[in-house]
């Protein structure tokens, strides 16, 4: 266990939180007329600013506590408010592994902290002995993971990831947001022994809820508090906490997807070996995979012409192109593309 006060910054903890009108009282019957809104409609009452119904859900399913669950506006504001948390602007630093996913980038850029890019190595793994050097720099106060990889699909070692959790003292933040198609577990369950360790996911992916914008932080209770302290009052609507409320009682559904975007998947993969414009197809434990095409941008230009947009990774992963998961009409499609492409 580390102090956690020893990380977070100064004003942030001498911060007195925002307390909205469904702060001091929480009921939901009774005549309001407390928060200023407009007595007529059916969306005029603001939401439940902590997300309770949905916590209570999400604990239950993941044999967690509410205390140790925070709903953001995607995985995104998780992102985002760790450095508002943690690291001050213009003097600390992240650091994260390429390539990856591009809102670390982004968000450090916004926050004005320095991101330490380290290479992945030619399998995609953390090189440990690269990274020990890092890992006692007091300035370092966030080190991001994301896994499975985005965009190369894969798992990242859990024995790195345990390297890091037992001699970095700053906060580790897993990126899960993939997790739910991969035959592996989550590593939820670390942040009952690690208390600099936050555990993202996400509705947007294997619960197909993108529009919705519901992300979630697992980890300990006292950085719990610190998300709850600084995010904006009502950050997640009425209506997506109902979507996503929806989408959890319907697990027949979920289950069914992800076997039918497994299967697609693997039939995919199958097909794309044959042909002689793909050159390699990384392993993926994830919805989409990494395929690495001879002359990828000119393919990219090819099926975009043909009504089909995949990702050009070009610029990180040479000749490489994401391709997601589609339904089977959709695969076939992107297939019969492909196969005409000379």
């Amino acid at each position: 266990m580390i102090n956690l006060k020893r990380i977070v910054r100064k004003n942030i903890i001498a911060l007195e939180a925002y307390s909205s009108a469904r702060n001091e009282f929480t009921g939901k019957t009774g005549v309001f007329l407390d928060a200023n809104e407009n007595p007529y409609g059916e969306l005029n009452r603001y939401p439940d600013p902590f997300q309770n119904e949905l916590k209570e859900r999400l604990a239950q399913l993941k044999q967690t506590e509410i205390q140790n669950i925070f709903i953001g506006n995607g995985s995104d504001e998780v992102i985002d408010l760790a450095f508002r948390i943690f690291c001050n602007p213009g003097f600390d630093k992240a650091l994260t592994f390429s390539p990856t996913y591009g809102m670390y980038t982004v968000s450090a850029a916004i926050n004005d902290v320095e991101l330490i890019n380290l290479s992945l190595n030619e399998k995609f793994k953390i090189d440990q002995e690269k990274l020990i050097p890092y890992l006692n720099d007091a300035q370092i106060k966030l080190l991001f993971i994301c896994s499975p990889n985005n965009p190369t699909g894969n798992l990242i070692d859990k024995n790195s990831i345990l390297f890091i959790l037992n001699n970095f003292k700053g906060i580790m933040l897993i990126d899960e947001a993939y997790i739910d198609f991969s035959e592996e577990e989550s590593l939820i369950n670390l942040t009952q022994k690690f208390n600099n360790l936050i555990v993202i996911q996400t509705f947007s992916k294997a619960w197909g809820l993108a529009a919705a914008r519901v992300g979630i932080a697992y980890a300990n209770s006292e950085i719990i508090s610190f998300y709850n302290k600084i995010k904006p009052p009502y950050n997640i609507s009425e209506l997506n906490q109902k979507a996503a409320l929806k989408a959890l009682s319907n697990q027949h559904e979920f289950q069914h997807n992800l076997t039918e975007i497994s299967q697609e998947k693997r039939r995919l993969r199958n097909e794309l070996q044959h042909l002689p414009i793909v050159k390699k197809i990384y392993p993926s434990e994830a919805n989409f995979l990494l395929v690495e095409f001879d002359k990828a941008p000119k393919i990219y230009s090819q099926l975009i012409k043909k009504g089909i947009i995949t990702r050009n990774r070009n610029k990180q992963i040479r000749n490489c192109l994401r391709i997601s998961i589609g339904t089977v009409a959709e695969n076939q499609k992107l297939l019969k593309a492909l196969k005409n492409i000379k």
